[in-house]
């Protein structure tokens, strides 16, 4: 139905070409993203350049009034009274938490400007010494391009006004002179993309039960996004945005991407064509028009890493299989053939009737057809009703 997209691989692997953050603790080489137009990663956002404002709250709403409209969003969109929950912290507060933004704090980086580890008071939210107090994720922009700008205030308006436990907690901000900053809570296992991917289909691999538990926590976020009083398109659904706490509870992270879905009869929004090869639902990449049912797609992709352990792209695998849609997708109808796509590795704790109900969710959700792929509701009615613990042989 919709033409087949190709785009250019300048570095000699795809995990080279990657932007993504390196969450441990160590610091492994980070892995890069492919871009449409633009990308962002988890904590992350793509880089920003615009005129200083004064630190308070009221610029910080005009900026996004100001931008919104420019993009024609309804002025019942606008920030209104979102940021009063957050915390405005000053430069100086966070130089202080991250002790000068020294290299040794650094827990990611890419495009978009670096992030930091840094400590905070639980209670007053004011400096502490590094294993003294709250630790949180501090990420900084770099200073180029209106469009890290837009994401800036993106993030601050949507997760400023939507709290939920799959949705990682937004703490604060900073817009003192030139600086752009946001504070984010830390989760301490990063992203579903290191821990999923990190050893290959030859290390130790993540279990099947947590795995499930990822998708079902993943598709509660994005209910509740799509639930919402003014439903909102994430637009950025991947497994480096989906982030990890101590006991593997996943949070949707990342909001620099997202849209308020259509208003009244409208089927969708028409939007700049931006986001992470393999993931794009091919409508969107065709039309530039987004809808709830983008998400959708983007959720089938992610469950079918979650059940594989392949990345939805990658230039290393033989010519036919870089996109993990297109080599997959005819085992997803064939019972006899579904074992075949899961992970070796936990294959022994997935049934078949498991592993070929999970098939037709993940082909419902990749559907051609937008209209035909299923709701997040009925996503997470269906995972949450699905599993069967299967002992190990």
């Amino acid at each position: 139905m919709y033409a087949k997209w190709t785009f250019p691989f300048p570095c000699r692997s795809l995990a080279e070409c990657m932007g993504n953050i390196c969450w441990s603790e160590s610091r492994p080489p980070a892995v890069k993203e492919i871009p449409l137009t633009g990308t962002t990663s988890s904590y992350a956002g793509t880089s920003s350049k615009f005129t200083g404002f004064s630190q308070d709250r009221s610029s910080v709403e005009q900026s996004f009034n100001d931008s919104v409209q420019s993009d024609s969003v309804s002025s019942s969109h606008r920030l209104n009274d979102n940021v009063e929950s957050l915390k405005v912290f000053s430069y100086n507060d966070l130089k202080a938490a991250t002790r000068s933004f020294r290299s040794q704090s650094v827990i990611g980086e890419g495009g978009f400007g670096v992030v930091f580890k840094g400590y905070v008071d639980e209670n007053t939210l004011v400096p502490s010494r590094p294993g003294k107090g709250m630790p949180v994720a501090i990420k900084k922009l770099k200073l180029e391009g209106m469009q890290g700008h837009k994401e800036w205030l993106a993030e601050i308006h949507y997760l400023g006004a939507l709290h939920h436990q799959n949705l990682v907690k937004l703490i604060g901000f900073c817009a003192e002179d030139r600086n752009r900053l946001l504070v984010y809570e830390y989760m301490i296992r990063g992203s579903l993309e290191n821990h999923l991917f990190q050893n290959g289909r030859q290390g130790p691999a993540m279990p099947w039960e947590t795995r499930m538990k990822i998708a079902l926590d993943a598709a509660e976020g994005l209910a509740f996004l799509h639930g919402a009083q003014k439903p909102v398109i994430y637009r950025d659904l991947k497994a480096s945005n989906i982030l990890l706490d101590s006991q593997y509870n996943a949070k949707l992270s990342d909001f620099g991407l997202a849209k308020y879905g259509p208003l009244g009869d409208d089927t969708h929004v028409s939007t700049r064509i931006m986001g992470t090869y393999g993931y794009a639902a091919p409508e969107y990449l065709a039309t530039g028009h987004l809808s709830l049912k983008s998400d959708i797609y983007s959720f089938g992709v992610v469950l079918l890493e979650l059940i594989t352990g392949l990345r939805a792209a990658d230039k290393k695998r033989p010519p036919g299989q870089e996109k993990l849609v297109d080599w997959v997708k005819p085992f997803l109808k064939d019972k006899k053939k579904v074992m075949q796509i899961v992970d070796a590795r936990v294959q022994t704790y997935v049934s078949i009737k498991e592993a070929y109900k999970l098939a037709q969710l993940v082909n419902g959700c990749l559907d051609e057809f937008p209209k035909s792929r299923p709701t997040a509701k009925h996503i997470l009615e269906t995972l949450a009703n699905l599993h069967e613990p299967v002992e190990a042989v």
